[in-house]
């Protein structure tokens, strides 16, 4: 997940208050302190990590709990709504026709952000396209226009041309019955007077509505220098910040965000196109904390069925054959990885946390669940009541797998069929007595 090490370390604070007889200095004390080494140790500036841990004791030994709400539930929420402010609210971009320039140091990831963000605007329902102003980076032309080509993302560059602000004006001409037009700037090792001077002259061009600075989040506090340079060139309007998921030094970047005077626009959470997200302070927390992110994942959802036309609805049906099931895994694929896709869920991943290797290994299993539904007739598929002993050695054999493997894939199957005919509701925004059970494992709310 995203900043794995620094959500563990919040979660252990929380677990401390939801459990404790009473809310008093001496736990305050001790919880904050956990805190403040927990946003240090992910590269979270001092100053900052000062007074949140300064405004959570003052609210949280002066403020009285709301009605319905006792103590222990107060200063976790108190804890939730000020981490939500240290990171800030998400930067606005809308949904509308507009120029995009993305800006950013040479490795940043501007180029790959480039495709992923044409594909977030495409799933939206807008016309994307892609220009290439890079023209420093050798092989940018040829990255961009492959990644584009994979989403079906209308390109455009000139391969030779070392014009940027002229390949940024034909690009924009070719690209006017687009909605939104992204135009990827190239980047430097370090922030060379001739980079600024080349980021202006495009910006002059484009007149671009946003202007995104991409940001590695392994920078850590160095992220400062870089975002104060760049607002003073082009004056950015968001951040994204990439490979989040991959570093422990995350905080650093995100509270460099203040340097630019906005804030964080979208995350990169991984390598697929999918793998880029509208940056909201409460749905990050709220992940952080392992209170899951239903809304997200709704989203990928319903993003996914308007794609595949997958049948959400047979969820929901009394009869849920294995080709549903076949169905609901290809779908959860398309979601993104099986990690990540858990970790939206509230208390994470239905209370259990689970680490790398055992999501290798859950993995592996859904992976040969597959294979072995590809080696069943469409009669099986579709009744697998009448999967006998010597049907199950069949599928095993065409399968190569083991027919306890099979077996335990038609008890998956059972199980997952009752649970689904037991579901109930939606998915609200959990409550504090669920993040209670979260944290406190018999603790009384």
């Amino acid at each position: 997940m995203v900043l794995d090490n620094l959500g563990g370390s919040l979660r252990n604070a929380l677990r401390k208050i939801a459990s404790a007889n009473k809310i008093d200095k001496a736990l305050v004390d001790e919880a904050v302190r956990e805190i403040q080494r927990a946003l240090l140790q992910a590269d979270v500036n001092v100053k900052l990590v000062m007074e949140l841990s300064n405004k959570i004791k003052e609210r949280a030994l002066n403020e009285k709990p709301p009605a319905g709400m006792n103590p222990r539930e107060h200063v976790i929420n108190i804890v939730y709504q000020e981490l939500i402010n240290l990171v800030g609210k998400g930067a606005d971009i809308p949904l509308q026709k507009q120029n995009i320039m993305l800006v950013g140091l040479q490795g940043s990831g501007k180029t790959t952000t480039a495709a992923k963000l044409a594909t977030y605007f495409q799933r939206k329902g807008l016309r994307a396209a892609v220009v290439c102003a890079d023209t420093f980076r050798a092989g940018a032309y040829d990255q961009v226009k492959a990644l584009c080509e994979r989403q079906g993302i209308f390109f455009y560059g000139e391969k030779g041309n070392p014009d940027a602000p002229e390949v940024a004006r034909h690009g924009l001409e070719a690209t006017k019955r687009y909605d939104v037009r992204i135009v990827d700037t190239a980047g430097r090792h370090a922030l060379e007077s001739d980079l600024i001077q080349e980021m202006k002259d495009i910006h002059a061009v484009v007149q671009a509505d946003q202007k995104l600075l991409v940001m590695d989040a392994a920078l850590g506090q160095q992220a400062s220098e870089q975002a104060r340079a760049f607002n003073e060139a082009v004056q950015i309007t968001g951040v994204i910040i990439t490979k989040l998921d991959g570093t422990a030094k995350g905080g650093g970047a995100l509270s460099a965000v203040a340097e630019t005077r906005t804030s964080v626009a979208f995350i990169g959470v991984g390598e697929t196109p999918a793998d880029l997200e509208r940056f909201e302070a409460d749905r990050f927390i709220s992940r952080l904390l392992g209170m899951g992110d239903i809304k997200t994942l709704i989203e990928r959802a319903q993003e996914v069925q308007a794609e595949e036309e997958v049948d959400v609805e047979s969820l929901m049906r009394g009869k849920f054959t294995l080709k549903d099931m076949y169905k609901q895994m290809e779908a959860m694929n398309k979601l993104g990885p099986l990690k990540q896709i858990m970790q939206m869920l509230p208390l994470g991943g239905m209370g259990v946390e689970l680490s790398d290797k055992e999501f290798a290994a859950t993995k592996d299993r859904l992976d040969k669940y597959r294979v072995i539904m590809d080696s069943m007739t469409e009669v099986e598929l579709e009744d697998p009541k009448i999967i006998t002993v010597s049907r199950i050695k069949r599928i095993s054999r065409g399968s190569g797998t083991s027919p306890e493997m099979v077996r335990e894939l038609l008890k998956s199957h059972s199980a997952m069929q009752k649970a689904i005919k037991g579901m109930r509701g939606g998915a609200g925004k959990m409550n504090m007595k669920r993040l209670m059970k979260r944290f406190g494992p018999g603790t009384k709310a």
